[in-house]
C-alpha cells in the first residue's frame, strides 16, 4: 500500500513517523523548499491527552521532554491599564501540564526521526484525481506526478485534497497581526520582564495584544482583531499604535519594540460540526479537516488525528477502508465539541467584555483549561 501524506506540518509529520513505527512506510509532500525555508511560527503548548500522548505513541516523549520548556506555561492575563487580571505560575519543573515547545523545535524533532527521503520537499500539491483501479493520481506545481493508493490530507486551511471530500470552505474569523521583537532579554529587558517566560495577553475591547517567550530567546508579539477590521491599517507600526492609543504604554511598547514592519493576515476557520461521507483512499487530518480558530488546540488535535489515523491503519492493513471509517467516525465525536469551544474562547476573546469574560473562564471551575 503505498500511502501519501499532503503537508509535511506537525500532523502529517507524526502520522509518517508512527506509520514508520509500525513498519509502513508513507512519502510526505511538503511545498516547503526544506526544513528551514520559512518560520514555522512561535511555541505551542501540547496537552497531555492530545499532543502528549502523539508524541508517546510515536516515541518521542522523551526527546520532547529534553527540548520542552514547562517554564513556558507561565501566563499572564492584564487589562489595557496594566493590571494584572489572572497569573498562572506552573509547578517547577513539572511536565504534569502543558509544558511548551518553540513549533520548529517540534518540527525539527519530528522530521530528524523519520527516514531518509521520506519527505518530498518542494512538492505542493495542486490536484488529486482518481484512478480506474483505485488510489489516486497526485499532480504538484512545475509538473511533477506520483501515485498513491490512499491519500491523507495534512496540507493545512488551504488543502488540496479536501474538496476531494466536502465542499465547505474555511470563512474569515479574525486579524492576526505579528511582530518579532529578538534577543529581548538583553535589548528590552523591562519587556523580558513584562512577559516573563511564557505567555502575556492584554484584553481590551474587542482587541487583544499578546506575545510569548521563544526558547531562543526572542519575544512574539501578537494583535488580535475582529475580521471586519481594515487590514491596510495594520501594516504598519503607526496605525497600530493609533489602534491601542490610551493603553498603557509599558505594553504599547510591544509594539514598538519589535524589530520589523507588521505582518497581518486573516485568521480563517471552518464551520462548526463539518463533516463528510466516507470516501475509500482519501481522508484528512488536522486543519485540514478542521480548521479551528488558534485558542490552543489546533496543532494538538491534528497530531492526536495522526496518532488515531496511523493506530487503525496499524491494526487493519488489510482493509485500509475500515481503518479510515473507524478514524473518521472518532475523530468527528472527538472534534465537534472541540471546535465548538474553541469559537466561544475566540468570540469572547474578541468580545467588548473579553478582559470580564477571560477572568470568569480562568477561575477554578475551568482550571486547567488555557
Amino acid at each position: 500500500m503505498r500511502i501519501a501524506i499532503a503537508g509535511g506540518g506537525l500532523g502529517g509529520l507524526t502520522l509518517a513517523r508512527i506509520l514508520h513505527r509500525h513498519g509502513i512506510g508513507a512519502v510526505v509532500y511538503e511545498r516547503e523548499a526544506g526544513r528551514s525555508a520559512r518560520s514555522q511560527g512561535g511555541m505551542l503548548d501540547l496537552h497531555p491527552e492530545s499532543g502528549q500522548h502523539a508524541l508517546d505513541r510515536a516515541g518521542l516523549i522523551g526527546r520532547f521532554e529534553s527540548e520542552a520548556r514547562p517554564e513556558g506555561e507561565e501566563h499572564r492575563i492584564l487589562d489595557p491599564a496594566g493590571r494584572t487580571l489572572v497569573h498562572h505560575l506552573p509547578r517547577p519543573g513539572s511536565f504534569a501540564g502543558r509544558p511548551e515547545i518553540d513549533r520548529t523545535v517540534l518540527r525539527d524533532l519530528l522530521l530528524d526521526s523519520l527516514p531518509d527521503g521520506t519527505v518530498a520537499w518542494q512538492r505542493r500539491l495542486v490536484a488529486a484525481a482518481p484512478r480506474p483501479g483505485g488510489g489516486f493520481e497526485l499532480e504538484f506545481d512545475g509538473g511533477h506526478r506520483a501515485g498513491c493508493d490512499l491519500l491523507v490530507g495534512a496540507d493545512g486551511a488551504r488543502s488540496a485534497v479536501r474538496p476531494l471530500l466536502t465542499d465547505v470552505r474555511p470563512a474569515p474569523v479574525s486579524i492576526v497581526v505579528e511582530l518579532t521583537v529578538s534577543d529581548v532579554a538583553r535589548r528590552h529587558p523591562e519587556l523580558a520582564d513584562l512577559v516573563g517566560p511564557g505567555n502575556l495577553w492584554a484584553m481590551g475591547v474587542r482587541q487583544v495584544l499578546s506575545a510569548q517567550r521563544l526558547g531562543d530567546g526572542d519575544l512574539r508579539v501578537g494583535v488580535s482583531l475582529p475580521a471586519d477590521r481594515d487590514l491596510d491599517a495594520c501594516r504598519s507600526k503607526r496605525g497600530l499604535l493609533e489602534m491601542f492609543a490610551g493603553w498603557d504604554p509599558g505594553l504599547t511598547a510591544l509594539i514598538e519594540a519589535a524589530d520589523g514592519p507588521p505582518a497581518p493576515h486573516r485568521i480563517e476557520a471552518m464551520p462548526t460540526g463539518t463533516g463528510w461521507a466516507h470516501r475509500p483512499g482519501v481522508t484528512l487530518v488536522g486543519d485540514a479537516a478542521h480548521l479551528m480558530p488558534p485558542v490552543g488546540e489546533g496543532a494538538n488535535q491534528a497530531m492526536l488525528d495522526a496518532a488515531e489515523l496511523a493506530g487503525e491503519l496499524a491494526a487493519e492493513p488489510s482493509d485500509p477502508g475500515a481503518a479510515i471509517r473507524a478514524y473518521e467516525k472518532a475523530m468527528f465525536a472527538r472534534i465537534h465539541p472541540i471546535a465548538a469551544r474553541s469559537a466561544r474562547v475566540h468570540a469572547m476573546m474578541l468580545s467588548p467584555t473579553a478582559a470580564e469574560d477571560i477572568v470568569r473562564f480562568f477561575t477554578p471551575k475551568h482550571a486547567g483549561v488555557d
